[in-house]
């Protein structure tokens, strides 16, 4: 069933949706998705098969529910660190405070998202079933991610502190060199919460550096 045919699905109980996500996750991790079967996937969350059809449609749904939700939640995790660090380093006095907001943002970061298990599974499930999920392509999930970031570098670059011209390639970069370096490391080095935290920290500074007001500049 490709994704334009797939029946319409129900909203359902909360609790449900989250058993049959964590069960599809791991069944999925574990086993792979093409060797996974529906029956498998409601009997390790407790509900009925029919229940698995009836909020998901098909194996191809419940997939992208379980990328989704992996999504939902680093969207979340995102805004908050963004928050309690880079906002208050809107009004940072000078270079040193911004780089203790950016470092310790970048650090938290790789903690909340890079040594959880849930995110780090949705990554391999993206990466090993890319041809199966077409609707990632332009996500709104992954706008959101941006925006999140670019508006408070574009916050920053307003006190002078930082000098962007497009704050969403800022937001960009600095995924580059803090999680999208991590996801590229090999999976025993990304277990490695020390390890981890040194390439955050590191890119943040970089980041920091490669922005910075030039002399004679707009900063």
């Amino acid at each position: 069933m490709t994704p334009t045919t797939r029946p319409p699905v129900r909203q359902g109980q909360a609790h449900k949706r989250a058993a049959i996500l964590a069960a599809a996750r791991d069944l999925f991790v574990r086993t792979g998705v093409e060797r996974t079967s529906m029956d498998a996937v409601a009997g390790a969350a407790g509900v009925s098969k029919r229940t698995v059809y009836d909020y998901y449609g098909d194996k191809h749904g419940l997939l992208l529910g379980v990328v989704e939700a992996a999504g939902e939640g680093a969207l979340a995790t995102l805004r908050d660190l963004a928050d309690r660090h880079l906002g208050a380093a809107d009004a940072a006095a000078d270079a040193d405070a911004l780089d203790r907001a950016f470092a310790g943002f970048a650090a938290e970061l790789g903690s909340a998202l890079l040594l959880s298990s849930d995110y780090l599974a949705a990554v391999r499930l993206i990466r090993e079933n890319e041809p199966l999920l077409p609707e990632l392509d332009d996500h709104p999930l992954d706008e959101a991610h941006a925006q999140v970031l670019a508006a408070r570098i574009a916050g920053i670059a307003r006190t002078g502190l930082l000098e962007v011209d497009d704050p969403l390639l800022a937001a960009a970069h600095f995924q580059a060199l803090t999680t999208l370096r991590v996801l590229n490391e090999p999976a025993a080095r990304r277990a490695q919460a020390e390890h981890v935290r040194g390439i955050m920290t590191d890119g943040a500074r970089v980041f920091l550096r490669a922005y910075a007001p030039r002399p004679g500049g707009r900063g």
